[in-house]
This record gives structure tokens, C-alpha cells and sequence, in this order.
């Protein structure tokens, strides 16, 4: 008798068993990973199908995180426009008060100006890691120059003190007098003109009148313009002569001097003589020290801002056509760099909020560039500024109304109504991107949640149905064991 092997059908069985062994063990791995898969080929059809989303799903991820360091990097912008706003607020209010009241509160409020100063530069310097976020496209440089070197300069480059003392000599001239000239064209004539046609420093004549019918006047005008006062007869007290000065910030002042019988005569007075020459005489005495009072007040604090203007408003900044600087007449711009740039951020054409730009979607882009130069910015620091570089001196006997015209005048530029621009709109620019990254923030969310689901179904699997399926396929193999050792296990000794 011969003994045959197992045959074919014997091996269908075994690779049957084999077969059902394999899928146990995918089952299995299903069941501790959740997934059908570890890979796209195992996924059958579907494998195009999850490719497309999770594409769809990183670059989802990576607008998030983009939506998300723009949210913290816009944060801290808000953060440091309050605060800025704030402290022009408070330096505003100060000024304000301290232009009425005493010096000791005037000097507090230049004090003040100071540390306000300081707090804002540091607050144009805030940087997000390593980006600094009022630079502009110049996010890894600082957007302003340290306080010490905008105030002294540095470098041989002159500062904001140093132009401010060059437009006051400007301003002022040699005698004090504002670049205007008192003469006497005759006894009982007092003339009163700009120095130099053409000049855009010191007092210019914008009208003049008297109540005093013994006192004519003709002018302004002419170039250089001027004017001249007769007395023709004898005033009475009471009378008064009243000339209007323009300063170089725009403002103006009325200089009215009154008719007395007093001798000597009181500030801004002059005495009515025995002739007309002697009254002539006394005008033009009160004339010079009135010109002499109201230059190293009034006209000193407003070439302090004009000249701060001149620093912070004008790149390159203005310089006075010097030395000599008590007789210029004239601006010129420094191109040699011979002065501090405040600013040292980008400072190129266009919107600062186009400077700096980010793709939150794929449709959607926002812009939140912002820089330390644009108008509202700008204007308080530059304000603040001049108030913090000014100082006073306790035995100067005009330091006191120096300081409060100088404080009635930064106090009224910072008050937004008076500015160029305010942090205001700019914070509303950061607003709207801040309003546009919440609703694609919310929208990203929204699809995520959609894909992953989609994905799920794709490439996931269920706990129950998957462990339905282990106990059918278990049932099975251990059925198909069992028949198969059976089978194997007949022998020669059984058959007979």
C-alpha cells in the first residue's frame, strides 16, 4: 500500500487558516490604533480621497498658527497704543492745569514729561520674540532711537536740545527783540519792522491799533513788512496801542501797551509826557521791553515746539541755515546727517498697516503693520518731547511764563482735535484685522471639525464593529483548528 501527502485541497485549507490568522492580527492592530491602516495602501479606494484632506487639513493648521502669533503680536500693539494714548492723556491734563497755575506744578509737569517720554520709546520698541512690531517692514531693528540720544545726541549728531537752542537763537536774534527792529524815523515817530524780508524766523507784524486819538498808525506792510506809530497828540491814560504778533508755531499774541501818568511807568505801560517826543520816547522804551518780555516767553516756547516740528515732522530733519543762527533767515533740510534720526524704523511710501501683511486663509489676507512715524504716534512723542528737553532755571525771573506758555501750547497739540492723526484710528485698523482673524479663526475651526469627521470615516474604525468582527473571525479559526487537526491526525493504525 502506497501512503499519499497532503494534497492540494489539504494546502487551500492551510493558507485558508493562514489568511484568517493575518486578518486577525489587522483586526487586532485596528482595534489599538483606530485606524484601518498605518498605510495609504491599505485604505483601497479611499487612499485618494485622504490624501485630498489631510492637505486640506495642514494647511488649515498652518493658517491657525499664523492666526495665532498674528492675535498675540496684534495684542501687544493694542497693549502699547492704550498706553501711549493714556500717558498723552496725562502729560495733556497736566499741561493743561500747570499753564495756570504755579511753578511748582509747571516744573512737576516737565518732570513728568520726562518719564513719559521714556515709557513711550519703550513702548514703540516692543517686540513678539524677535520681531519689533512699530518698525514696520524693519521688524528686526528697534523703531526709535534711545531717550538720551534724541534728547543730547550722539555721535556728533545734535539732538533735540541742540536744535531747539538753534531756532530759539534764530527766533529770539541777537537783542532779544525777536527779529524785530525798534527805531525812532523822527521825535515823536516810533517804527517797528521785521529785520529781513523773507525771514521765517522771530515775530511778524499782523496788525496794529490804538484807541488814542493823538496816535496814528499805518502798517504793516512793505518787505520787509513794518510800521510806524506817530503821536500827534497828547493821550490820554487809558489809551492803548496794540500791535498783533504772529509766531512761528501759528499762534499769535496781542502786545498792548496802555497810556499812564505814572512815572515811572508799570509793565506794559508808557508815560504820557509833556510833548509829544517824550510820550514817543516812553512808547518806544515799553515797545522794546514788552518785545523783550514776550520774546524769552511766548516766542521761546513756540520756536521750542516749531523747532520740534523740525526734529520729529520733517526727515531729513530742518535745521536753521547756521552759523550764524541769531541773523538766518532760512531752513535747510540736513542731508549730511548731522542730526539724530529719531526714527529708525522703515519708513517707505504707502499705508504703515500694508507694511506688514499675513495670508490667513486662502483668499484672506490681513495687514497689521504699524510704525513709531506715523502721524498720531509721532506727534505725541514729539510734544511730549519738547516739554521734557525744555528746562527752566530757578533765578531766571521769566522761567515761570516761559513754562506756562510752553505747557498752554504742548497741552493743546495733545489734544486730539488739534493733532494730525490719533492713535485712535490706528487702533481701529488693528481692530478690523483683529475682527478678521477671529472669524477665520472661527471658520478654520468649523472645517476642521468637517474634514476630521470625513477623514475619520475614511480611515478610522469602530471599537464595536471591529470587535464583532475579532469574535466571528476567532468563532471561525478556532472551528477551522479544530477540523484541520482532525484531518491531520488520521494515520494507518486509525484506518484499520
Amino acid at each position: 500500500m502506497s501512503i499519499i501527502g497532503v494534497g492540494g485541497r489539504s494546502s487551500l485549507v492551510v493558507q485558508s487558516l493562514v489568511d484568517m490568522r493575518r486578518q486577525l492580527g489587522e483586526l487586532q492592530q485596528q482595534l489599538g490604533t483606530g485606524r484601518k491602516s498605518e498605510t495609504y495602501a491599505g485604505l483601497g479606494l479611499g487612499r485618494g480621497v485622504s490624501i485630498g484632506l489631510r492637505s486640506q487639513l495642514s494647511a488649515i493648521s498652518a493658517f491657525s498658527d499664523t492666526i495665532s502669533h498674528l492675535g498675540m503680536r496684534i495684542d501687544l500693539q493694542q497693549t502699547a497704543l492704550s498706553r501711549i494714548s493714556a500717558l498723552s492723556h496725562e502729560i495733556k491734563g497736566a499741561a493743561l492745569k500747570s499753564a495756570t497755575v504755579t511753578a511748582g506744578e509747571s516744573v512737576f509737569t516737565q518732570q513728568s514729561a520726562s518719564a513719559a517720554m521714556g515709557e513711550i520709546i519703550g513702548l514703540l520698541n516692543s517686540r513678539a520674540g524677535e520681531r519689533y512690531l512699530f518698525s514696520g517692514r524693519a521688524a528686526d531693528q528697534p523703531a526709535v532711537a534711545a531717550m538720551d540720544a534724541i534728547l543730547n545726541g550722539s555721535g556728533g549728531q545734535a539732538g533735540l536740545r541742540q536744535v531747539i537752542d538753534e531756532r530759539r537763537q534764530a527766533d529770539l536774534g541777537a537783542d532779544g527783540l525777536g527779529r524785530l527792529v525798534v527805531s525812532a524815523p523822527a521825535p515823536s515817530t516810533v517804527a517797528l519792522a521785521e529785520d529781513a524780508a523773507g525771514s521765517i524766523y522771530g515775530f511778524k507784524l499782523a496788525a496794529a491799533a490804538t484807541t488814542s486819538p493823538g496816535i496814528s498808525i499805518s502798517g504793516p506792510s512793505g518787505s520787509p513788512a513794518g510800521l510806524v506809530i506817530d503821536v500827534t497828540g497828547m493821550p490820554a491814560a487809558g489809551d492803548t496801542v496794540q500791535i498783533r504778533l504772529t509766531l512761528p508755531d501759528g499762534s499769535s499774541e496781542n502786545l498792548k501797551l496802555t497810556a499812564t501818568a505814572s512815572a515811572p511807568p508799570g509793565a506794559n505801560e508808557f508815560t504820557i509826557g509833556a510833548t509829544p517826543a517824550d510820550t514817543a520816547t516812553s512808547l518806544r522804551a515799553a515797545l522794546t521791553a514788552s518785545l523783550h518780555q514776550l520774546g524769552d516767553t511766548a516766542l521761546t516756547a513756540a520756536s521750542a515746539v516749531t523747532a520740534g516740528n523740525d526734529f520729529f515732522g520733517s526727515n531729513p530733519p530742518l535745521r536753521v541755515d547756521g552759523p550764524p543762527f541769531a541773523t538766518a533767515t532760512a531752513a535747510v533740510a540736513d542731508t549730511a546727517g548731522q542730526t539724530v534720526a529719531w526714527y529708525t524704523g522703515e519708513s517707505s511710501p504707502g499705508s504703515p498697516r500694508a507694511s506688514v501683511t499675513a495670508r490667513i486663509d486662502s483668499s484672506v489676507t490681513v495687514s497689521y503693520g504699524a510704525r513709531a512715524d506715523e502721524d498720531g504716534l509721532r506727534w505725541t512723542l514729539q510734544n511730549i518731547a519738547v516739554l521734557a528737553a525744555v528746562s527752566f532755571s530757578g533765578t531766571d525771573s521769566n522761567a515761570v511764563a516761559r513754562s506756562v506758555a510752553l505747557n498752554a501750547r504742548v497741552g493743546s497739540a495733545l489734544d486730539s482735535q488739534n493733532a494730525p492723526g490719533t492713535i485712535a484710528s490706528i487702533q481701529a485698523d488693528l481692530a478690523a484685522a483683529q475682527t478678521s482673524l477671529a472669524a477665520a479663526k472661527e471658520r478654520h475651526q468649523q472645517t476642521t471639525s468637517t474634514l476630521a469627521g470625513m477623514l475619520d470615516g475614511i480611515e478610522g474604525v469602530t471599537p464595536e464593529e471591529t470587535g464583532v468582527r475579532i469574535l466571528a473571525l476567532q468563532t471561525r479559526l478556532q472551528a477551522s483548528l479544530q477540523t484541520t487537526s482532525m484531518l491531520y491526525q488520521i494515520s494507518l493504525v486509525n484506518m484499520i
